[in-house]
């Protein structure tokens, strides 16, 4: 059977979020709540490695004794005014979608395969981003959108991509996932997932052993990607569905692992 499902990472995958607009909002929370401490970009990028907003805080804080230690209730409140300011920020327009995302997902619903999402962001989060960048209809490019604490644990545990498979009620092995950070592959893999990886600033030298295809973003017709990892590296590509069918096709051969390619 030919691949006939994506399923999408949001954060770093779908529009590159996390230092203008996921730390920031973090930062104007702190602000707000009288807390003595901001993130810069580098300390973020640290901390991102740690999956889940109120887990990334709750491990910063346990790291960092000088500052008041905050009870999980307190975290949450935090989160969620964190979220309504994120969700600001996207509403504003400052958030974009990554090259080729756009030109990707229509090509998909145009050629009838399904469009999920598995993501532990919230689902404000996504419904902001979506309708931001896709429209007031974007939400309708998923057939299910997975998001928030739906899942008893967060990537690199399988359990989001478990969930959203179950929900589509899709066989892992006709589905190829997309996605930005080790922690993201890991979940995906774990999940029989085929996994396309496009890295980020931030995600950029983890370790993606077990990707199919490691590029810096999807491309465009105009501006190419490039394949960081895999077989045809440093080749200019502008990934379409044509591409993935034959990146999963090679993977299900048994050829898709890499390291040097």
């Amino acid at each position: 059977m030919p691949l006939n499902t994506l399923i999408f990472d949001v954060d770093g995958t779908l529009a590159d979020t996390e230092r203008d607009a996921h730390r920031v909002a973090f930062n104007r929370a702190f602000a707000e709540m009288s807390l003595d401490f901001a993130w810069d970009v580098e300390t973020y990028g640290r901390y991102l490695k740690v999956t889940g907003g109120k887990e990334r805080l709750g491990r910063f804080l346990d790291d960092h004794p000088q500052y008041p230690q905050l009870s999980d209730a307190d975290i949450a409140r935090i989160h969620r005014r964190k979220t309504a300011l994120y969700v600001e920020i996207v509403q504003s327009g400052a958030v974009a979608l990554r090259p080729g995302v756009a030109r990707l997902l229509r090509a998909a619903r145009a050629a009838g395969w399904r469009l999920g999402i598995a993501t532990t962001t919230t689902p404000d989060n996504v419904q902001a981003l979506l309708a931001s960048t896709l429209g007031e209809m974007g939400e309708s490019f998923f057939h299910y959108i997975g998001a928030g604490d739906i899942v008893p644990q967060k990537k690199p545990a399988p359990d989001i991509y478990e969930h959203v498979l179950d929900a589509l009620g899709a066989n892992p092995e006709d589905c190829l996932a997309l996605e930005d950070s080790e922690n993201g592959l890991r979940s995906a893999l774990a999940a029989g997932l085929t996994t396309v990886v496009t890295q980020t600033d931030y995600t950029r030298g983890q370790d993606f052993t077990g990707a199919v295809r490691v590029l810096d973003c999807l491309g465009e017709p105009d501006a190419p990607a490039r394949i960081i990892e895999g077989m045809q590296r440093d080749t200019s590509v502008c990934v379409g569905l044509q591409e993935l069918q034959a990146w999963w096709e090679e993977a299900h051969k048994g050829k898709g692992t890499l390291r040097n390619g």
